[in-house]
């Protein structure tokens, strides 16, 4: 398929180009406004938690105001095609796919906007928003894949444990993975109830190794990709940045869509049903046997694994078939993200240290020394 089909095909590509219309409110036209309320309130009825975990603050209903709005899907789907398409630049996309990653949950049902977005009427109203945005300058360069030249790994201030301590090899701490997802596994068979909707929580990312080295590229005016774009982020405000070296002859698997990560999933795979049954029923509806990469053999075959972004909005979060009966899911693992499955070097004098510039929500080099 194209990368509109795709985007469409994917729940976080959905929800990029349902948030690409409500940027596109800043044209203050009537007919985007309107899209906006229409859209809150759509998402809110059809949000899982409405009424309990999502509330709605100020008036309700009375003899002054009334109901609240209750728009359909099929209306949104309407307003959608009402609603000017302005040429899309890559600040408005970088912004669009910020609001994705950060509403990415899989550990629980889709909220409402997802659910929107993948609504059949609304779904197909978005499409010429996905045709825009697979042919904007920005768009076209989420297909590319990792550049070698300029990989920049990021240390949050306040998770020093993230990346591996000099004693810690990526063979370690791989190693270390293999024995506790094994362990995870078991335990979850042992423990755990076998219903798909039983109220029980566990790992739910399928990304590699906590602790492995992970890199992103730095976008041309813009900060390395992976200070911004976080899924489940903490809210960090501090970071150290540095480049990375990397050999020429590094050996990268590219995710680059589903095919490409179930090729990855059934090349290499591990059971991981128990362990993750409850958690990804509830966030793709599926019930039935799940597997994962096991990247303590996937680091035989290459160095390192990179996702694109494109990959990322084609791919995160839906059940992606590997045979008959398996399937998995991509979850946890952010967009342009490369995780390095072997040891490498950082490029000398490039360590900088970087602040959240809580004005205006952005990233940038800060003046204190490392």
């Amino acid at each position: 398929m194209s990368l509109s089909a795709d985007l469409l095909a994917g729940p976080r590509g959905r929800r990029l180009c349902l948030e690409m219309m409500l940027a596109l409110r800043g044209d203050d036209t009537d007919a985007t406004e309107t899209l906006g309320t229409a859209v809150f309130y759509a998402a809110y009825d059809l949000d899982p938690g409405r009424g309990t975990s999502v509330v709605l603050f100020g008036p309700g209903e009375d003899e002054r105001t009334g109901p609240p709005p209750a728009p359909t899907p099929r209306e949104v789907a309407r307003l959608i095609d009402a609603a000017p398409l302005p040429q899309i630049d890559e600040s408005t996309l970088l912004l669009a796919l910020a609001t994705v990653v950060d509403s990415a949950r899989y550990w629980q049902e889709p909220d409402g906007a997802d659910v929107l977005a993948a609504t059949p009427e609304v779904r197909s109203a978005l499409a010429r928003v996905a045709d825009a945005i697979a042919s904007a300058p920005g768009g076209t360069r989420w297909a590319e894949p990792m550049d070698p030249r300029e990989q920049w790994a990021v240390t949050f201030a306040d998770l020093p444990d993230v990346t591996p301590a000099p004693t810690r090899t990526a063979g370690d701490i791989l190693d270390r993975w293999q024995a506790l997802h094994l362990e995870d596994e078991a335990a979850a068979q042992r423990d755990r109830p076998a219903d798909p909707a039983a109220m029980f929580s566990g790992p739910w990312w399928s990304r590699p190794a906590l602790g492995l080295l992970s890199s992103t590229r730095a976008l041309p005016g813009h900060a390395p990709m992976g200070l911004r774009f976080v899924e489940d982020g903490l809210g960090w405000e501090s970071a150290t940045v540095e480049q990375l070296r990397v050999p020429r002859d590094a050996r990268v698997f590219e995710i680059d869509g589903p095919d490409a990560w179930a090729e990855l999933a059934r090349r290499y795979p591990v059971q991981a049903t128990a362990s993750r049954r409850h958690d990804w029923y509830r966030t793709t509806g599926r019930a039935g046997a799940w597997v994962i990469p096991d990247w303590s053999l996937v680091r035989h075959d290459f160095d390192a694994v990179h996702l694109t972004t494109a990959g990322y909005l084609t791919t995160a979060g839906a059940d992606i078939p590997i045979d008959s009966e398996r399937a998995t899911v991509l979850a946890g693992w952010d967009p342009d993200a490369t995780y390095w499955l072997r040891d490498l070097d950082r490029e000398a004098g490039t360590l900088a240290h970087w602040q959240l510039d809580p004005a205006d929500d952005t990233w940038k080099p800060s003046a204190d020394a490392v």
